[in-house]
């Protein structure tokens, strides 16, 4: 066993045993403790490894599927301390049924603590309501941040360097703090762990049925849907909304939802675009290697205001960041014989622009809106009519860059 790992242990036990084992306080101590001994600055990570590899006396290993991978270093009954390698970023907001606290052994991380304000119950594993950013920074090597168990701490960690890595003090479980839901924005809360064998099976049989272009696939979603509660058929539109969209019967389904739920189904538009939105943004984020365009995908994904965007770079990046992202734009501008586009963001086809000319009107009206809409739209060819930069905007909010314009 890791001999700083045993003794980090041993001071929270005794620190929190003089406070009578209080979950309220257990946070703070956890912080404590790692600003004391911080293990970026006592850790040697290759010995660290080589220890767990070769040496069998080791602390109980958990089966949980939570890190890439996760190594238990010390163990107790109250808590335990646990490092976690990430390979790649996540996207999840969610909360947590345990409490302690996390430090940055390596690496670095965009984190984001979220409001779900006007929560409503729709069923005991799943919530609408409206969730909210308060606040996101960038976490360097070195950096601790506090685990409050319940839905008062709700946030996410999105990891920028391969491998990142984590140490983690936490409890075992917190009483009465569940579930542990994860966030999908901006209206929706799911449990993650709640099984539906039934729609599971039903969603996977829906995937048959697509992947054979089944000519019956809209009208029985549509039929399954008139019959299903609002769960159940929320994961049904989820499941089915891009085969639905290829075929041209997405609209029509999902009026069909609407009618049925009402009121309650205003939230679910809205979070499957943002669900498809952020499945795109991994996806390219997946294919590219070059580290700045990374960043800047991973900001994209995050982040959800221009001004956010802004205030992350400039802290990162030397120079006025709105020119680093108009760089990292026209990098990523891809030019065809007939097209123009920046990441998924395609040129209007119906603008009269020359092909060789639309890189530079598409990023002089990037640079536009990156300033907030304010003075003049200019590009080599002169201003931008009020009617193309309406074109250009449209795009633009269709796309993976829509933060930017918000």
């Amino acid at each position: 066993m890791n001999d700083f790992f045993t003794e980090l242990g041993r001071t929270v036990l005794a620190r929190w045993k003089k406070q009578n084992f209080s979950p309220a306080l257990f946070p703070e101590i956890a912080r404590g403790v790692f600003d004391d001994r911080p293990p970026a600055r006592n850790v040697d990570l290759s010995a660290l490894v080589n220890e767990f590899l070769l040496n069998d006396e080791q602390p109980f290993q958990t089966q949980s599927g939570f890190g890439q991978p996760e190594l238990v270093v010390h163990d107790d009954p109250r808590f335990y301390i646990q490092v976690l390698f990430w390979l790649e970023g996540t996207t999840d907001i969610h909360q947590h049924e345990f409490s302690g606290a996390f430090h940055v052994l390596e690496g670095s991380s965009i984190h984001a603590h979220f409001e779900f304000e006007n929560p409503q119950p729709v069923s005991a594993h799943f919530r609408v309501g409206d969730l909210r950013m308060k606040d996101i920074h960038l976490l360097e090597t070195g950096s601790t941040v506090p685990i409050v168990s319940g839905g008062g701490h709700i946030h996410s960690l999105f990891h920028l360097d391969t491998p990142s890595i984590s140490v983690v003090v936490r409890t075992h479980h917190d009483p009465g703090t569940g579930p542990q839901f994860t966030y999908l924005p901006p209206h929706v809360a799911v449990d993650p762990l709640h099984n539906d064998a039934l729609t599971t099976r039903r969603k996977q049989l829906l995937d048959v049925l697509e992947r054979i272009e089944d000519p019956t696939y809209p009208a029985l979603v549509r039929e399954m849907l008139a019959g299903l509660d609002f769960e159940r058929g929320f994961f049904i539109l989820q499941n089915g909304l891009a085969w639905l969209r290829t075929l041209g019967e997405w609209e029509e389904t999902l009026q069909g939802f609407e009618r049925k739920h009402g009121a309650l189904a205003r939230y679910v538009a809205p979070t499957l675009d943002e669900i498809v939105r952020r499945d795109t943004l991994a996806s390219m984020r997946s294919s590219v290697t070059e580290v700045e365009h990374r960043f800047f995908l991973a900001l994209l994904l995050n982040a959800p205001t221009r001004a956010d965007i802004l205030t992350l770079v400039s802290r990162r990046f030397p120079g006025p960041p709105a020119d680093t992202i108009l760089r990292w734009a026209a990098e990523m501008t891809e030019l065809t014989d007939v097209s123009t586009s920046i990441l998924d963001a395609e040129f209007p086809a119906d603008l009269a622009v020359p092909p060789e000319d639309q890189p530079e009107v598409f990023l002089a009206a990037l640079r536009y809106f990156l300033k907030g809409g304010k003075g003049r739209a200019k590009s080599g060819s002169g201003s931008l009519s009020h009617a193309g930069l309406a074109a250009l905007r449209a795009s633009l909010a269709r796309s993976s860059l829509r933060p930017l314009l918000l």
